[in-house]
């Protein structure tokens, strides 16, 4: 279902994020040969987000300790459905890190939702 507000919301934060989150990835990818498992050991265990590899080169996880989005943190948004512009975020910055592969973010839970953290399933093809 199409929602204008959400397309909104995910189109501001992929601009942020195009300017903020994903130099630093794709210096940190960059750095580790260009591959995410060896990243994800170097520099997927900091106090803002986890990332570990499930299955190598093909299944990650990556958890927020806590709900990272100042929307939510504001008070503004209460609802779950929110949470999908943080998926879409890390299949944004993981689609330019890997250009040429299908990416799949899965929301497992989210904070709003009523989980302690927020935790995506990624898959790489």
């Amino acid at each position: 279902r199409f929602c204008l507000l959400c397309h909104f919301l995910e189109h501001r934060r992929n601009l942020n994020v195009k300017d903020t989150i994903l130099p630093m990835q794709k210096k940190q990818f960059e750095e580790c040969g260009r591959c995410l498992d060896e990243q994800y050991k170097r520099y997927g265990n900091t106090e803002w987000l986890s990332a570990k590899t499930i299955e190598e080169g093909h299944v990650y996880e990556i958890r927020y300790p806590a709900c990272v989005c100042p929307d939510v943190a504001s008070g503004n948004v209460k609802d779950v459905s929110h949470c999908e512009c943080s998926r879409q975020s890390i299949l944004y910055i993981i689609g330019n890190l890997l250009p040429d592969k299908n990416i799949n973010v899965e929301i497992i839970e989210t904070v709003l939702g009523g989980a302690e953290k927020c935790r995506f399933k990624v898959t790489v093809e």
